[in-house]
């Protein structure tokens, strides 16, 4: 009867180790799997933190362009107001009627000349 019991014991103690050994292959599969699947995200991590340096990098230019699109933008503008104060000037003078051509040039023989130009597009 004892020997009966300590080979039922012994058969139990075999099948338990069994177990045991499958559960360490188990759980080193699964630690092997998981530290590999830290490893892709931290990859992930450290390409998405670049991509992001990249993307700041990017529009942090794009603001300074814009920004110098911006003044040149309000040099125009008021480049625009000061030639629209000039022209309602000269149509106010020319409007008043009372100052005639001798008044507006007083040498007789200019020491220039006014010649137009035609403006071309250049590409």
């Amino acid at each position: 009867e004892c020997r009966r019991q300590l080979q039922a014991r012994l058969a139990e103690m075999e099948s338990l180790r069994g177990a045991h050994q499958s559960l360490e292959r188990q759980l080193q599969e699964l630690e092997e799997r998981h530290s590999a699947e830290a490893a892709g995200l931290q990859d992930t991590i450290g390409q998405l933190e670049d991509d992001l340096r990249n993307t700041k990098n990017e529009m942090a230019q794009h603001l300074r362009e814009y920004q110098d699109l911006l003044n040149v933008k309000m040099a125009l503008d008021i480049e625009i107001a000061a030639y629209r104060k000039l022209l309602e000037g000269e149509e106010t003078l020319f409007s008043m009627g009372s100052v005639g051509l001798s008044a507006l040039n007083p040498l007789p023989n200019p020491t220039y000349s006014f010649q137009p130009r035609g403006f071309s597009s250049s590409t």
